[in-house]
């Protein structure tokens, strides 16, 4: 029995022994074998809610059957405080299992109402079915609470996955379009020029090594508390606008000219989110130029800041084909970073540039509390 089900079944079966038992032994004193009788009842009532979370149904039956029996036994307690257990029982079902269910244990716990006219009238009648509507209507707002707190939590797992998914997509499409692209110019150049190929193979040994520490950096953030990391005490660089021009030289070695500016960003630092998503949406900025830039030799990256937002343009100088145009914002890459400016408030716009080529112009908050 879990910890919550134990505190259910004594704080439950304390109420009911210490109303109805109290009652009962009020009432009945100097009875006889009927004060027996119902002291077994109650203790029988108290007992069966120890299954109350497994076995509602069942625990309700039990409930309204010695609870009646009580009220029999001794009409001077009300028939309300018989039911005690019962109403606990149906506020359990109503919180726990399907609606339809409850409604019909509602409907059972009502027609034992009219019982009460034999005792005290219309008055007993409606304080039963006060009673019992109250249980079920409690276990309504648990079971809608329960509902809320669950499809919260399936947000946040999707919203975590997902921003898993950028982080790997980010590290893997960048890195691995520069290891495609150092790999085709080293096998270009192999024989003519053995310089440049060298060049270009450590290029790709800095970008395979950089996007292993990063891929080292993301798990580690999730790895049990208790599990031993094998790699405590090396520090990896937290990826940032700090990296930038690191950024800006694997692109150089893949051959394209890089023209980096960067102006007004607080020497600081910004906010760790907001330092993130910049370097993020700079980074898949270059890897869609380097990708899908028909023709394009040079790539812009500017960061400004001016206290309030930091903006960052990251444009190509190449052609435009139509194709490109219309899927501007379908690539997973593009829909990534848009995800990541809104989810700081900012915005995001990527589409052809008006002197040609292609540009992804990003807004964001400097002031986002990470």
């Amino acid at each position: 029995m879990s910890r919550d089900a134990r505190w259910l079944w004594w704080g439950s079966a304390g109420l009911v022994l210490g109303v109805l038992g109290t009652s009962v032994v009020a009432v009945g004193t100097g009875a006889g074998w009927r004060l027996a009788v119902g002291v077994v009842l109650v203790v029988a009532q108290a007992g069966a809610l120890r299954w109350v979370l497994r076995r509602p149904v069942a625990v309700l039956g039990v409930g309204v059957v010695t609870g009646v029996a009580v009220w029999a036994l001794f009409p001077a307690v009300t028939l309300t405080g018989a039911l005690l257990a019962a109403q606990v029982a149906l506020c359990v079902l109503s919180a726990t299992r399907p609606r339809r269910v409850s409604v019909v244990a509602l409907a059972g716990m009502c027609a034992v109402a009219p019982l009460g006219f034999v005792s005290g009238g219309p008055g007993v009648v409606a304080v039963c079915l006060l009673a019992v509507l109250l249980a079920w209507t409690v276990g309504q707002w648990r079971r809608a609470q329960r509902a809320r707190t669950a499809a919260e939590t399936r947000r946040a797992v999707a919203e975590e996955r997902a921003r898993i998914a950028r982080e790997v997509h980010d590290v893997v499409a960048h890195t691995l379009s520069v290891m495609v692209i150092q790999a085709g110019a080293a096998d270009d150049v192999f024989s003519d020029r053995p310089e440049q190929a060298r060049q270009a193979l450590r290029a790709i040994d800095t970008a395979g090594r950089s996007a292993l520490d990063e891929l080292r950096l993301l798990l580690r953030a999730f790895r049990p508390a208790d599990e031993e990391d094998p790699v405590a005490g090396e520090r990896v660089p937290r990826p940032g606008l700090a990296r930038l021009d690191e950024l800006a030289d694997t692109v150089r070695a893949a051959g394209m000219t890089v023209c980096l500016d960067c102006e007004g960003v607080p020497a600081g630092g910004l906010p760790a989110a907001v330092d993130l998503a910049a370097y993020r949406i700079a980074q898949e900025a270059v890897t869609n130029a380097l990708r899908h830039a028909v023709g394009a030799d040079e790539v812009r990256m500017s960061v400004t800041a001016d206290g309030e937002r930091i903006r960052i343009t990251v444009a190509d100088n190449g052609r435009t084909p139509p194709a490109r145009t219309a899927r501007a914002g379908a690539g997973r890459g593009l829909v990534g970073m848009k995800e990541r400016a809104r989810m700081l408030g900012g915005s995001l716009r990527a589409g052809p540039a008006a002197g040609g080529g292609f540009a992804v112009e990003a807004e964001l908050p400097m002031e986002y509390a990470s």
